[in-house]
C-alpha cells in the first residue's frame, strides 16, 4: 500500500492491445504492494493524462513515477520491473549498452504488436 500522501505510480498502456493487456496482467499479479496504477491510456483520468501524453501513449507504454518523472518504452518497462520484484535486473538493464538493446527490442515489439501477440499467445 502507498504511504499516506504518497503519489501513485501510473502505468499507461494501450487498452486495445492484447500483448499490452497480458503484460499489464503479469505486472499486476506481481505488484503485491499495489503501488502501480495500471490504466489504459484511453481511460486514464485527466490529470495526470494530457492530450500530448495520450498521443505519445499510442506508440508506447508510459510511466509517471511517484516523484513525477515521465518514462517511456524500455525505460518505463525497466522501472516497472524494478518495482515488482526485479530491482537488480532493472538496474543492470538500465546501464549502457544494455538499455540501448532494451529500447531497440521494445521498439521492434511495439511496432509489430499484432504479430508478436499472435505468435506469443496464439488462439486455441
Amino acid at each position: 500500500m502507498e504511504p499516506a500522501g504518497a503519489q501513485p505510480i501510473w502505468l499507461f498502456w494501450d487498452g486495445a492491445c492484447g500483448l499490452c493487456r497480458r503484460a499489464v496482467a503479469w505486472v499486476k499479479h506481481r505488484d503485491v504492494t499495489n503501488q502501480i496504477r495500471a490504466v489504459p491510456y484511453q481511460d486514464a483520468p485527466r490529470p495526470p493524462m494530457t492530450d500530448s501524453l495520450a498521443r505519445r501513449c499510442e506508440r508506447s507504454a508510459y510511466v509517471i513515477t511517484s516523484d513525477g518523472k515521465i518514462l517511456s518504452a524500455g525505460r518505463a518497462s525497466l522501472y516497472v520491473l524494478g518495482k515488482v520484484g526485479f530491482p537488480r535486473l532493472a538496474w543492470v538493464g538500465g546501464l549502457p549498452p544494455f538499455v540501448w538493446g532494451i529500447e531497440l527490442g521494445y521498439w521492434l515489439v511495439a511496432r509489430n504488436r499484432q504479430f508478436f501477440s499472435k505468435w506469443l499467445f496464439p488462439e486455441k
